[in-house]
């Protein structure tokens, strides 16, 4: 017979723990517990989320809601939270209820800060893309015969002509 796990902790055995000392079977129990890790540091009660930081294993143990947003980012596609119209149909009192229940961030803005944001609305799409890292590609105009040139240089000088 083999053994498809390694027993570490209690939580594995499930009831079978409890049905063998129920149904007195000493053999079967003894069995299970000699089975066990040895070492206490295998125990389940220091198994419990190891992979949260402290702040998230308060916030689990006390049954805290997670702290309000400070600043929502509205360029992302994520859901936001906007409470306005709970206190303008509900009144100031359901206001207070869904604020607490699922709070909106204080500052909502787009993906810069106010005053890059500010900047970048001055300038050119060029200079745009150049600050967010997108590469543009001028757009190269195909070879084109010498005659289509000057039949196109014509059509830009009639358009010329008729805006100005």
């Amino acid at each position: 017979m083999q053994i498809e796990s390694l027993l570490v902790n209690e939580l594995q055995l499930g009831s079978r723990l409890n049905a063998a000392v129920e149904h007195q079977r000493r053999g079967e129990f003894g069995l299970l517990l000699a089975m066990l890790s040895a070492d206490s540091a295998d125990m389940a009660q220091f198994q419990i989320d190891t992979d949260l930081s402290i702040d998230q294993k308060l916030y689990k143990k006390f049954e805290l809601p997670q702290p309000q947003a400070l600043v929502d980012d509205l360029s992302q596609m994520c859901q936001h939270n906007d409470n306005a119209a709970v206190f303008q149909t509900q009144g100031l009192c359901q206001f207070h209820l869904q604020q607490n229940l699922t709070p909106e961030a204080i500052v909502i803005r787009g993906k810069y800060q106010d005053g890059i944001a500010q900047v970048l609305s001055n300038t050119s799409a060029l200079i745009r893309a150049k600050y967010e890292n997108n590469s543009i590609q001028p757009d190269i105009p195909e070879d084109m015969h010498f005659i289509e040139q000057l039949e196109r240089q014509r059509q830009i000088s009639n358009t010329m002509l008729l805006t100005a």
